[in-house]
């Protein structure tokens, strides 16, 4: 008889791998999709990091071949150690700020990025083999 969640473990780390890979590849394409490209660099650039327009390009770069990696299951521990820095300089940079919610109590807090960084632990924690005692 199937049970809920109706997926084994590796199912489930499968699927929050893929849609976390999703949500990254999303923000960068929309984000070249949209012009925001130069707004951001000019944002980077008045925090006072030098070349704020080409860290945004890289940043953008990252997310879309580490997506596609995450997609592949391919170097999945050292793309997820780079998308949990780019979310800590995130929070320091910008959302910690704008306090804990991101909508309806707030505005562009950390709680997103918070529970991005998680997901991201686990799926790398899903990578490692398991060692029987």
């Amino acid at each position: 008889m199937l049970k809920y969640p109706f997926l084994s473990l590796k199912q489930t780390l499968f699927l929050l791998r893929i849609a976390v890979a999703i949500i990254f590849l999303a923000h960068a394409i929309v984000r070249v999709c949209n012009g925001t490209i130069p707004r951001f660099g000019d944002f980077l650039t008045n925090k006072g990091l030098p070349f704020g327009l080409g860290l945004v390009w890289c940043i953008t770069a990252y997310e879309i071949t580490g997506g596609i990696l995450l997609i592949l299951g391919r170097y999945t521990q050292w793309v997820t150690a780079g998308f949990i820095a780019l979310l800590l300089i995130g929070i320091v940079l910008i959302h910690a700020s704008q306090g804990w919610f991101v909508g309806e109590h707030g505005t562009g807090g950390s709680e997103y990025s918070f529970i991005l960084i998680v997901a991201l632990i686990v799926i790398a924690a899903g990578e490692r083999p398991v060692l029987k005692d």
